[in-house]
């Protein structure tokens, strides 16, 4: 029997800022072409994991794998090309306001392309047809020279995920990127995603809504107080595990 090896891997992770504890003993694999549901109630150490599997925060304990990799054991070089492979959306966006949606999309090539290629872009866009497809996939094709912080929220999150597009990763995380969305647009934002992950790539999802995240994902994470309270496919989330994950006390 051939063995498969996750994607991404916590090994007895724990993550501590001062004296909070963030996560505690966080053991758990995430295989090619899932899709993975994190829920739990704000501060449960959802945004934590998902920065702990794209690299940009290093375990107090245990290990992090990605892609084979032990990130904890990457020089920065190493590190950036394994986040390479990760693309990720945030809740915040995390796009320029004052740039038009091409240059935004186009940063998604940065991973691959030398500095003095990147600023040339910034003056005369470059692979615009590659970010005109991109933005054709999320909807807002006619949006490739507006100011980005004229679009609206919606918008924004569909540029988001343009970048993504065009990074062309092996796997998407995504923080809460329906938070500040209404449920309409909530349900279009994750079958955007949801299309974004189709060719067996995978996604890693933190969300508030219990209901999106059955709705979308074959998997559920519930995080409390930074440990893991149950790890189980989405049609065995039953009513007493919601109970107890959200209880007060």
């Amino acid at each position: 029997m051939s063995f498969v090896q996750p994607l991404f891997e916590l090994r007895q992770v724990s993550q501590r800022f001062d004296r909070f504890s963030a996560l505690h003993d966080v053991t758990l694999q995430i295989y090619e072409g899932e899709r993975v549901a994190l829920v739990g109630s704000s501060g449960a150490g959802k945004s934590t994991l998902i920065r702990l599997l794209n690299g940009t925060l290093r375990p107090t304990e245990g290990e992090v794998w990605a892609l084979g990799r032990n990130l904890s054991g990457l020089s920065a070089r190493q590190l950036r090309q394994v986040q390479r492979q990760i693309g990720t959306v945030y809740q915040q966006f995390h796009l320029v306001d004052n740039l038009a949606v091409i240059h935004n999309v186009n940063a998604g090539h940065l991973g691959r392309w030398p500095l003095f290629k990147a600023l040339v872009s910034l003056v005369y866009p470059l692979e615009v047809k590659t970010a005109a497809d991109a933005l054709e996939r999320v909807g807002i094709p006619e949006k490739l020279y507006a100011r980005t912080d004229r679009l609206s929220g919606g918008q924004q999150q569909r540029v988001a995920l343009a970048r993504v597009l065009v990074q062309n990763p092996q796997a998407i995380l995504a923080d809460e990127p329906v938070a500040s969305l209404d449920r309409e647009l909530s349900r279009e934002v994750m079958d955007l995603l949801c299309k974004l992950v189709e060719a067996n790539k995978t996604l890693v999802v933190s969300l508030h809504s219990v209901e999106l995240a059955q709705r979308y994902c074959d998997r559920i994470i519930g995080l409390r107080h930074g440990t893991v309270q149950f790890d189980v496919p989405s049609s065995n989330v039953s009513s007493a595990l919601l109970e107890d994950l959200y209880r007060l006390r």
